[in-house]
C-alpha cells in the first residue's frame, strides 16, 4: 500500500495552513500563528468528551491532528463530562489564557482559525457531519468569519 497523500504532503499542507492562520489573524510570525492555532484547538478539545474529541480529530489534517491531541493526557479525564461550551467571549478569553506569555491570539482567533481550517484541505462535509453529532455550540465554534 502506498503512503497516503495526507502524510506525504503533511508538512507542505500544514505550512500553507499556518500561513493562512497567520494572515487571517493578522499575526506577524509562524510562531504566533502556531500558538494561536494550538490555543483554539485545545480550547475546543476541553469542552468535548473523549469520544467526541477522537471523532473530531479524525477529520483534521495530520499535523493539525497531532497538535489537537498533544498534551491531552494532562487534561484527559475519561468518563467525566466536560464543561459545557460557554459564550463566545468566554471561549475567546480561554484561548487567550493558554500559554499567556506566548499568546498573541486576537479576539477573533476562533473565527479566524475556523476560516483557515475550512479553506484548507479538510473535507468540510465530513467536518459538518461530525459536528452535527455534538452539541450545537460545537458547530457554532467552527463557524468561519462571515
Amino acid at each position: 500500500m502506498p503512503m497516503p497523500q495526507t502524510y506525504f504532503h503533511a508538512s507542505l499542507d500544514f505550512d500553507a495552513f499556518l500561513l493562512d492562520v497567520r494572515d487571517i489573524c493578522m499575526l506577524q510570525s509562524h510562531h504566533q500563528a502556531y500558538h494561536t492555532l494550538r490555543a483554539v484547538l485545545h480550547t475546543f478539545r476541553s469542552h468535548l468528551t473523549v469520544q467526541q474529541a477522537l471523532e473530531f480529530s479524525n477529520v483534521l489534517p495530520a499535523v493539525t491532528r497531532a497538535i489537537f491531541v498533544e498534551d491531552w493526557a494532562e487534561d484527559l479525564q475519561p468518563g467525566e463530562l466536560p464543561p459545557p461550551f460557554p459564550d463566545r467571549a468566554a471561549l475567546s478569553r480561554q484561548v487567550q489564557s493558554l500559554r499567556r506569555d506566548h499568546n498573541t491570539a486576537p479576539d477573533t482567533a476562533i473565527e479566524d482559525v475556523a476560516t483557515a481550517l475550512r479553506r484548507s484541505s479538510i473535507d468540510e462535509r465530513q467536518l459538518d457531519r461530525i459536528l452535527a453529532k455534538m452539541p450545537e455550540s460545537a458547530a457554532d465554534f467552527w463557524k468561519p468569519r462571515s
